[in-house]
């Protein structure tokens, strides 16, 4: 929702400013410019993004409009997790976790977790980074590497539709211009009209530069920076769970294991480490 609050003060304020001046907002309806840059931003998007990257676009903002990013219940959550599967496989040994990584649909533990059970990518990371360990394929030095070389390829990922956005950010006053030089032509071929004629089409061509530009600075490129924001909030929760699973593969007991995670993030995401003790003690008392 913030994203919508800032969107409302830039259009807000540039529009106030306009009419202070003594301007009116419809002198800026000119469809034909809102065609033209519209329409060349959009196909530059495509040009520009594999099908892949286009989804992850469409999927990036509207988890900066809407929000989902990790917050402290969902930390809270993880850790709740975390600590159940490190206790089962202390007590009853690393094969016992396999019935709740092979099949986490049904597994007693992740099904009281219905929110991290549903956030696919979530999911498979920690069972991916269960498995080798159960498995007993990898010593427990290695699985640090395995997880950060995940965790860069998920970097890597949700860098990509960042940078499509700059480059439509980036080229939107590009777009104006030629926006406007549009109407310049369609300007002289309209001089014989008179001057009330002339200078509505030269509004309208400026109206062209104004809107790439505003769109550029105002819209686009603040909103790509938004999704880098969370795509590295989503990246800090990967880590945060692949170190308390490296931790526990070192031996550290459960408890241990968790806290070195949540020591890893801002104090704002997690509770400290007695309440938190307390929460992941209480949700394996409800087991």
């Amino acid at each position: 929702m913030l994203i919508l609050i800032g969107y409302l003060v830039v259009l807000g304020a540039t529009l106030g400013g306009f009419m202070v001046a003594g301007g009116q907002p419809v002198l800026l309806l000119h469809v034909s410019e809102f065609i033209v840059i519209g329409g060349i931003a959009g196909g530059v998007l495509i040009i520009a993004s594999p099908k892949k990257v286009l989804m992850d676009v469409i999927h990036g903002v509207m988890v900066a409009i809407k929000g989902g990013l990790p917050g402290r219940d969902d930390y809270l959550d993880l850790f709740k997790i975390l600590y159940e599967l490190f206790m089962t496989g202390k007590k009853s040994g690393l094969i016992a976790l396999d019935e709740h990584v092979s099949n986490p649909e049904n597994s007693a533990i992740f099904r009281k977790y219905p929110r991290f059970l549903a956030n696919k990518h979530r999911l498979e990371f920690l069972c991916n980074g269960l498995k080798p360990i159960i498995d007993g394929k990898i010593k427990p030095d290695q699985l640090q590497p395995l997880l950060q070389a995940e965790i860069d390829t998920k970097e890597q990922e949700g860098h990509a539709p960042i940078t499509v956005l700059q480059l439509v950010g980036d080229s939107l006053p590009g777009i104006g211009i030629v926006a406007a030089v549009l109407g310049i032509i369609n300007t002289m071929s309209a001089i014989a009209e008179g001057p009330e004629a002339v200078g509505e089409k030269v509004a309208a061509a400026l109206t062209g530069t104004f809107l790439g530009v505003l769109g550029a600075y105002g819209f686009v490129n603040p909103l790509a920076n938004r999704i880098k924001f969370n795509e590295e909030s989503e990246t800090k929760y990967f880590q945060a769970m692949a170190t308390a699973i490296s931790s526990f593969a070192r031996g550290l007991a459960p408890i241990m294991a968790i806290e070195i995670a949540r020591r890893s993030l801002d104090a704002s995401l997690v509770p400290p480490s007695d309440e938190l003790e307390h929460a992941l003690k209480a949700a394996l008392a409800a087991k």
